[in-house]
């Protein structure tokens, strides 16, 4: 399996990049990510919160900025399976603390910064502590920087950011001793499915496959087969953010344990037309193929507005709608051409229903995961 190593960026930016040079397309009527948006979400409370003083320095030349794509997971007939990098992004900033420090820092900025904790459950923290300890090593004091860019608790992969970025930060920190495979490995078995975390540090649209377990001398870290998607570059992932929430745990409670055979069949059929759509920018196939029976049916009675949002998108020129991971975000595709226009819609017909949301065209982020050295 062949994994691209991280890129060294010379950018530090970490909210959203439209990398869409059509003149065509006006953005300006969709609103920003702003701290009103999110002014209905429900609070989560802080735990345990650390703290350091001004006598603990930042030692010299030993700071490193880790950049994280959001990422859109299933893209409707790949549950668990299948995801795509986004050009919307949080940053996290490790900085070595001078040996005198006892413990480490985590401060947060951005919209919805109130919301992280700054505790030692923090999972970028917990993630910076697993790669340690799967060295077998003690981790260092470090003071660690969040800015965030990906809305919390959306489907747009926010936890996944936290994990890579730990598990980057802490790597480069203690001079790589781990390669890609590794730090996707522990990034798997942190987040539990590998459709989020993957795209996130490798970019682009990944499909991850359970590999051949029976292999002798397998690398466990290397169980995983990762086959990059081909993206045309016309076709536009069009998102849509409501002021509410969903929780992972709730949106797989409703999921079935069990499915029929023609709804095996159905999906497997859809997923592989999926993949030809995708790659090829058919709007023919793509219309039919983000077509799902495994968990959509489920979940979208969870999401208000849901069937009328995508009767919006479909009536805009959208080439369908799905739910992005475990939502409440809902995700379109659509022409370049016609992504402005559906965004609109998708906004408005949320209005209709009584909900505040945030439509953004973006595009697929292929950089993946980027660090810079400091």
């Amino acid at each position: 399996m062949n994994v691209p190593n991280l890129k060294k960026s010379s950018e530090t930016n970490w909210t959203r990049i439209d990398e869409m040079t059509d003149e065509s397309i006006d953005t300006s009527d969709i609103p920003p990510l702003d701290e009103t948006f999110f002014a209905n979400a429900k609070l989560r409370l802080p735990k345990q919160k650390v703290s350091i003083t001004k006598d603990n320095l930042i030692i010299d030349n030993s700071t490193v900025t880790v950049t994280v794509p959001a990422t859109t997971a299933n893209l409707g007939p790949g549950f668990d399976c299948i995801g795509a990098a986004l050009t919307l992004y949080n940053q996290f900033k490790f900085s070595l603390l001078d040996s005198t420090a006892e413990i480490s820092v985590i401060s947060v900025s951005g919209a919805e910064a109130e919301r992280v904790s700054t505790g030692t459950d923090n999972l970028l923290y917990q993630s910076f502590l697993k790669f340690y300890q799967h060295l077998g090593q003690t981790p260092p004091p470090v003071k660690m920087e969040i800015q965030l860019g990906v809305p919390l608790a959306r489907g747009l992969g926010s936890s996944a950011t936290a994990i890579v970025g730990g598990l980057v930060g802490a790597n480069l920190l203690a001079g790589s001793p781990l390669d890609n495979i590794d730090v996707m490995g522990l990034a798997i078995d942190l987040e539990g499915h590998p459709d989020n975390v993957v795209p996130a540090l490798l970019g682009g649209c990944r499909l991850a496959a359970a590999g051949l377990s029976d292999e002798p001398q397998r690398r466990r870290e290397n169980f995983w087969e990762i086959c990059e998607v081909p993206w045309h570059d016309d076709v536009v992932p069009v998102v849509a953010i409501p002021d509410f929430e969903l929780s992972t745990a709730e949106a797989r409670g409703v999921v079935p344990t069990e499915y029929s055979r023609g709804d095996a069949i159905f999906n497997i059929a859809h997923l592989g037309l999926l993949l030809r759509g995708l790659e090829t920018g058919r709007g023919d196939w793509l219309k039919s193929a983000l077509q799902d029976r495994i968990h959509q049916p489920y979940r979208k009675g969870l999401i208000v507005g849901y069937d009328a949002v995508r009767s919006a998108v479909m009536a805009a020129g959208g080439y369908g709608m799905v739910i992005s991971g475990a939502g409440p975000t809902l995700l379109a595709l659509a022409e370049k051409s016609v992504s402005a226009g559906v965004a609109q819609a998708m906004e408005l017909a949320w209005k209709s229903e009584g909900i505040t949301a945030s439509a953004l065209a973006l595009a697929i982020d292929f950089q993946g995961s980027t660090f810079l050295k400091t």
